[in-house]
């Protein structure tokens, strides 16, 4: 089976281009939301976390986001440390995961392949992009958030022309060409990879 990395910026739309994969029967791994649900449900994780930053992290056993979020985006070495944390975690759990599927290839949706090192693990990745602006309008509308708090969170990320240019595909997402050719397109690709693979 085929390892999969599907990344971008923020905004970018890498998870409509992942559920695209999974109309198509292609089972995608989400590692936010894996890590938001690990956060709250490893012991282990959650002991460090507070460790670190404080038991006021966690309301009533739940891991209070944009509390955590205020500390870590506007500090790098708190988001650094944080992802120190979360990273190796959900690697693992995306490791097991990825060995139990039984598909020709199998997608990790993840935003931070590229700043994490985790290219190597992955035999092929796709990397969705868009325009600035068109990203900053999305995540301020999807999270009710400020610009200066989007941008804050770019910020943060590897710039968007670097990570495009490091990825093997790469998927336009601009709402001028439509998505489905180009992930179908991909598709193929991939299955006649699988297949010479197996030969």
């Amino acid at each position: 089976m085929l390892k999969i990395g599907l990344t971008g910026g923020i905004g970018s739309g890498k998870t409509t281009v992942a559920q695209i994969f999974e109309v198509l029967a292609i089972p995608v791994y989400y590692a936010d939301k894996a890590a938001k649900d690990l956060m709250n449900q490893d012991p282990e994780l959650k002991k460090q976390i507070i460790s670190a930053f404080g038991k006021n992290v966690y309301k009533e056993g739940v891991l209070d986001r944009s509390y955590l979020g205020g500390m870590v985006f506007a500090d790098a070495e708190k988001l650094s440390l944080l992802n120190s944390f979360v990273h190796p975690v959900t690697f693992r759990h995306a490791s097991s995961w990825m060995q139990n599927q039984k598909t020709s290839y199998a997608v990790k949706e993840a935003a931070l392949i590229f700043e994490a090192g985790l290219e190597n693990f992955f035999d092929y990745i796709i990397g969705v992009t868009a325009p600035e602006s068109l990203r900053l309008e999305r995540v301020m509308n999807r999270d009710l958030s400020s610009k200066e708090s989007v941008l804050q969170r770019m910020a943060q990320q590897m710039d968007e022309k670097e990570k495009i240019s490091r990825c093997d595909f790469v998927i336009i997402n601009d709402e001028k060409q439509a998505l489905l050719p180009q992930v179908l397109e991909i598709h193929k690709t991939l299955l006649s990879k699988k297949n010479k693979k197996n030969m």
